[in-house]
């Protein structure tokens, strides 16, 4: 879903070329490798939904008046996670505070990454990165980012045609939000 206006609030959004992140191609730049081996802050799944998308909410974001994701997208998303099929990640630290984190759609082995936050340098990225590291143990090899942002870019982020994209979906298999995010 991607809202549009108030005419159309929500639409389908399906670019080409499709946005993906492959474990294959993470890439870890310095400054946030060091981050993650400090080992400053805690990264969880699904055990704070709610605080993560409205923060999301709330974010930000450059030369942007604010963001896309309004009340009917996160009661949309909130319905999918009660139902299993959304998900998030939460970066905590020292203090116990969630300073970033991500959520995204959890769909059999597929998985897309919707919208991200931060409130310390990296929390993000952070999140990211472990997502990524716990999918590959999880045997799922990519994340649906959508588009390429200059995040995205940073960690190995690329585009594939939407054919192909659509091919690779199909062949994901099915498993529950569970299995994929137990420890």
């Amino acid at each position: 879903p991607w809202p549009i206006s108030d005419e159309y609030p929500l639409a389908w959004f399906s670019p080409d070329p499709r946005g993906v992140l492959e474990y294959k191609n993470l890439h870890i730049p310095r400054k946030l490798n060091s981050a993650l081996n400090k080992n400053k802050y805690t990264v969880t799944f699904n055990q704070q939904f709610d605080l993560v998308i409205q923060a999301c909410a709330e974010a930000k974001r450059k030369d942007q008046p604010g963001t896309w994701i309004n009340q009917e997208i996160i009661d949309c998303f909130t319905q999918l996670f009660e139902q299993g099929h959304a998900y998030s990640v939460e970066v905590i630290n020292k203090d116990e505070e969630v300073i970033g984190g991500l959520y995204g759609v959890c769909l059999g082995n597929y998985l897309s990454g919707e919208s991200m936050f931060f409130k310390e340098t990296n929390a993000s990225k952070i999140g990211l990165v472990t997502l990524m590291q716990h999918l590959h143990q999880k045997g799922v090899d990519f994340l649906d980012t959508q588009m390429v942002t200059p995040v995205v870019a940073s960690l190995g982020g690329t585009e594939i045609p939407r054919s192909d994209f659509i091919k690779r979906v199909e062949n994901r298999g099915s498993r529950e939000r569970q299995e994929i995010f137990s420890t």
